[in-house]
């Protein structure tokens, strides 16, 4: 950014980059070579062309929407985004969660982003551009749509990053839609209305409930493939339900009592105990399997149970966080009123779930975001509020005391917020609970996929040594 700055005002720019070393030597020859560009440009008497720099920004208009313009959103969770696309096409956007989030999504990353970007950067522009790139939409009918959080971290620079990378490739005429709770970026022909707000809720309640059960069961289950075979039988009832023209809170509750039931009553090897491994971190890196390296199938084939926690959970931290603001903070009271009822609202749609998990044999019920505050509280401040801020010391902290006393932390590296609240409060949280096993793992796209290997493999086997003698393990 700061090049793009000097650039477009005529200027050269040079990053020197010093370590602790003795030997500037690199840096003295980079310094050196600006002083000669300086030289020349004198000597010739070069007169500056400055540009404008700021770029216009593209409207999402209504008559965008109207001709049906394809948007695009890049992938993150897929056990979630599955049920979630027809909740949103249901609202008359022609909408497309991508799939492919694999390594050629990073490598055409690296190529918009400055490689000393996050992870999820690179991840995120790399999809929406190796997408663009294929062919397969009509540039001049397609859109894009990016969350943001106006917080400070990643998530409010992604739109900015993706209008940059936009830009690059000469696509400029392709609008880039915000969707944000915080008044960022209105577009005209994208409404974050309450009948939109209501069935992504829906969707991402009924997505918490499949991972739950999934990953609870997979593991254990007697015949081979029976767990994700009646997760896709029962994705496709969610879907259709999402899509309805009008949504039933009494369809709703007998989805969710679908959902439970069918996977409580699957057959498992009861007897069979593995160590359950908890998975916290950076939001993206967390949920999405092509970038934590597919974290969920190998902690399961390697003997072990991922307890993955709620995705919802997030937005009731970021609901959370307002509240705060409110009492500590000068946020308006106005703002602080809406966020108590938005949590209201949420406890009040997860409650009926809730009680079946409860009363379930297999399943943990969903924790309150207000819990899950107050066991982060005497660990951080919930002034934490960068990244994933206390919430990602909650979620550790909710994990133990539901059993999970094995923890993956994962982080894009480099991740300040993370590191902060995540692997710097593991000393304490084992001074607290000494049972603890919690190991912190970054990823990246230069990451030693064997070193990660490696620490993961030497946590699950602190993890076995800790099962009773007695039992059955896999």
């Amino acid at each position: 950014q700061v090049a793009e700055i000097l650039e477009t005002g005529d200027k050269i720019y040079t990053c020197l980059k010093i370590d602790e070393v003795n030997n500037l030597g690199a840096a003295r020859i980079r310094v050196r070579s600006l002083l000669a560009a300086l030289r020349v440009r004198d000597m010739k008497g070069t007169v500056r062309d400055i540009k404008p720099l700021d770029q216009k920004r593209v409207l999402f208009t209504e008559e965008m929407r109207n001709k049906g313009y394809t948007i695009i959103a890049p992938q993150m969770s897929p056990i979630h985004f599955d049920v979630l696309e027809p909740a949103i096409k249901a609202e008359g956007y022609n909408f497309v969660f991508l799939n492919n989030d694999g390594h050629e999504a990073v490598n055409i990353g690296l190529k918009y982003v400055n490689n000393d970007a996050c992870y999820p950067s690179m991840m995120v522009v790399g999809q929406i551009m190796s997408a663009l790139l294929s062919g397969e939409y009509d540039l001049d009918r397609t859109a894009v749509i990016m969350s943001q959080t106006g917080g400070g971290c990643r998530a409010t620079n992604y739109v900015a990053f993706i209008r940059r990378a936009l830009k690059k490739a000469g696509m400029e005429q392709i609008p880039v839609i915000s969707i944000n709770t915080v008044g960022l970026e209105p577009n005209p022909g994208f409404h974050l209305g309450a009948s939109l707000a209501i069935r992504l809720v829906y969707g991402a309640e009924i997505g918490d409930l499949f991972m739950k059960c999934l990953y609870r069961m997979r593991p254990y289950e007697k015949k081979e493939g029976s767990a994700d075979r009646l997760h896709r039988k029962l994705l496709r009832e969610a879907q259709d339900f999402l899509a309805s023209g009008s949504l039933s809170y009494s369809k709703y509750k007998k989805l969710c009592r679908k959902i439970i039931k069918k996977f409580d009553e699957l057959p498992i090897h009861e007897k069979l105990v593995k160590p359950r491994v908890g998975i916290v971190g950076e939001i993206l890196v967390k949920y999405m399997p092509a970038a934590n390296n597919h974290l969920v199938e190998l902690l399961e084939s390697e003997g072990a149970e991922a307890v993955v926690p709620d995705f919802l959970d997030f937005f009731g931290y970021s609901f959370y966080n307002q509240v705060y603001k409110g009492d500590y903070l000068g946020q308006s009271k106005k703002a602080e009123r809406l966020n108590k009822f938005l949590i209201w609202a949420v406890n009040r749609l997860r409650r009926y779930p809730t009680k079946l998990l409860a009363a379930s044999k297999h399943f943990t019920p969903h924790t309150k975001i207000t819990d899950i505050a107050d066991m982060a509280r005497p660990i951080v401040s919930i002034g934490n509020q960068t990244g994933e801020g206390w919430f990602l010391t909650g979620e550790i902290m909710e994990l133990i005391h539901q059993g999970v006393s094995n923890v993956a932390c994962v982080q894009p590296f480099g991740c300040l917020p993370n590191h902060v609240v995540g692997k710097g409060v593991i000393k304490k949280v084992r001074e607290l609970h000494p049972e603890s096993n919690i190991v912190a793992i970054d990823y990246d796209p230069g990451a030693s996929e064997v070193n990660q290997l490696n620490r993961i493999k030497l946590m699950l086997s602190s993890a076995m040594n800790k099962l009773p003698d007695s039992v059955m393990v896999s």
